[in-house]
């Protein structure tokens, strides 16, 4: 591989949490069993298309079951919560049909927690537009169930959404990090939009240019606040100033390595986001 493609590469997600690893395990799509079935029971009013691989909703918000292709990230994603496994997690991508094209896309994506068991909906929350996008668009959306361990009794699971260009000279991904807790018969949002790999830069589309590329890990902090660890995220940022060299080849010319370290406190409802690590808003 020549080093142009490997500069041009998205970094390694490194997401550690306490002495565990964080890095996001693959959403399953054998975990949404019978996915039509889940659908119908989370949402009665909802009527199945032609073809069984999707749903609608009136007037015209698309549920998809599976991708139409294989790149196609607005569909339904399930997860088992191990630190709960008798519960499935489940996103929702709830596209809004009607004002969506090739262009871009808008929509919502609700979240629910379903007993395994009696495949009912025990909490689900709606978060407005994390399904829109447009010239940066929406690659993947995952449900990540590292054990963040944020209280004792309290753990939260997260969901992950990678955005990204289609621009070579002016690469542009990002991937945002949300997090949930249950609390009763309530689904809490306590971590909003937190950057936690990030990829961007301009150049002549030949060699030439300055790119840089940055990583996220985060880990528990003993110290506690109303009632909370406080969650240390340290950011990787990488930086590379390719250039043609003398053969014409394209030579790599990397700069050291920026380390910033953030300490998020809980403020009795939410991880308050550093300005430098908030996404991109949907």
């Amino acid at each position: 591989m020549s080093e142009k493609s490997m500069r041009m590469l998205l970094p390694a997600l490194l997401l550690g949490l306490a002495a565990a690893s964080l890095s996001p395990a693959q959403a399953a799509t054998s975990d949404c069993g019978d996915a039509a079935a889940l659908v119908q029971q989370a949402y009665p009013k909802a009527l199945k298309s032609a073809d069984g691989a999707s749903f609608t909703l009136d007037p015209h918000t698309s549920i998809a079951l599976a991708p139409r292709d294989s790149d196609s990230p607005f569909r339904l994603v399930c997860k088992i919560w191990p630190a709960h496994d008798d519960l499935l997690l489940v996103a929702v991508p709830l596209t809004d049909s009607a004002r969506s094209s090739d262009d871009g896309h808008v929509g919502d994506i609700e979240l629910l927690v379903v007993d395994r068991n009696s495949q009912q909906v025990r909490q689900r929350l709606l978060q407005p537009g994390l399904v829109t996008d447009d010239a940066v668009a929406i690659r993947k959306i995952e449900l990540d169930t590292g054990r963040y361990g944020l209280a004792p009794g309290v753990t939260a699971f997260g969901l992950r959404i990678e955005m990204a260009n289609h621009s070579q000279p002016n690469p542009f991904s990002e991937t945002d990090l949300r997090l949930y807790t249950v609390a009763g018969a309530a689904l809490r949002l306590v971590l909003d939009g937190l950057v936690v790999a990030g990829n961007g830069g301009e150049g002549d589309s030949n060699c030439a240019g300055f790119f840089h590329s940055s990583q996220v890990s985060l880990k528990m902090s003993p110290a506690i606040h109303r009632g909370h660890h406080d969650i240390i995220a340290a950011e990787r940022t990488d930086i590379d100033k390719p250039s043609p060299g003398k053969n014409g080849e394209c030579r790599s010319h990397p700069g050291k390595p920026v380390i910033r370290t953030y300490r998020l406190r809980y403020d009795g409802s939410r991880y308050p986001v550093p300005g430098k690590l908030k996404a991109l808003e949907p």
